[in-house]
């Protein structure tokens, strides 16, 4: 009665997505361990290199559900690609469409509901440079106001116009999304926005005066975190120690 359909498409889709599947898995078995998802509500993504098709999670599993197999392929017109039984969430598609079908750089786009995030993007100003977990989105960061129920397709080229060239968008009163050039990239944006929002939430509480990083400073954060974030020192070192955190906890998100 509660068992999930069985679905193994290991040798079923080429290496290259196949990858792509387990490290999309993995991303949200971390998501669900970091406390980070909605019940079945929020989504990660990640495009299929060189096509307009991605990877999104199926609608009505939880993110401790998610394996590289049950994951659902789908097209920008939201048509389903793979023989899943599953559906996906039509907010969630309105969303990821939108940015895979303007940013081609961007692989991986998360999005996700949590306190923090909320709290934050729903606070005039928004994000502030208080910590230096905030140095890392507020170099590259945008908003996109609050239309209700992402189901609207004539939000989407709203979406995309305030998103621009970010590679963080806060979404007021909803939560906050990351995008990257690999799944890991985009974990590592996520997670150091969620830090950040917490330690203002934290620091706001204190009612106490708060030293904000000079914008001096701030400017320059851009170009050392390419030395940080990106490349070789980024995604590509933490992604792996981060793959094998989430084996540690439940390995069957290889599945």
């Amino acid at each position: 009665m509660f068992a999930l359909p069985e679905i193994n498409l290991k040798g079923k889709v080429s290496d290259e997505e196949w990858q792509l599947r387990v490290d999309l898995a993995a991303c949200y078995r971390l998501a669900h361990y970091y406390g980070w998802d909605d019940t079945i509500y929020t989504h990660i993504s990640a495009r299929l290199p060189g096509k307009d098709e991605y990877l999104v999670n199926a609608f009505g599993l939880t993110f401790d559900e998610i394996t590289a197999s049950n994951l659902v392929k789908v097209n920008l017109q939201g048509e389903i690609l793979d023989d899943s039984p599953f559906e996906i969430n039509p907010a969630g598609f309105t969303i990821h469409s939108a940015i895979h079908e303007v940013r081609h750089d961007a692989q991986c786009v998360i999005h996700l509901h949590t306190n923090e995030t909320i709290v934050v993007s729903s606070l005039e100003g928004g994000l502030k440079p208080i910590s230096q977990h905030a140095m890392f989105p507020l170099s590259n960061i945008a908003y996109h106001g609050y239309e209700g129920l992402a189901v609207n397709a004539e939000e989407k080229a709203r979406l995309q116009a305030d998103l621009g060239n970010a590679h963080t968008l806060m979404l007021p009163n909803h939560g906050a999304l990351t995008l990257g050039p690999s799944i890991g990239e985009a974990f590592m944006r996520w997670a150091d926005l969620q830090r950040a929002c917490e330690i203002q939430v934290m620091a706001l509480s204190t009612s106490q005066p708060l030293i904000a990083i000079d914008q001096q400073i701030l400017n320059t954060v851009k170009e050392q975190q390419n030395k940080v974030h990106t490349g070789s020192t980024g995604g590509q070192k933490s992604w792996p120690a981060m793959r094998r955190l989430a084996y540690r906890i439940d390995p069957s998100f290889t599945e």
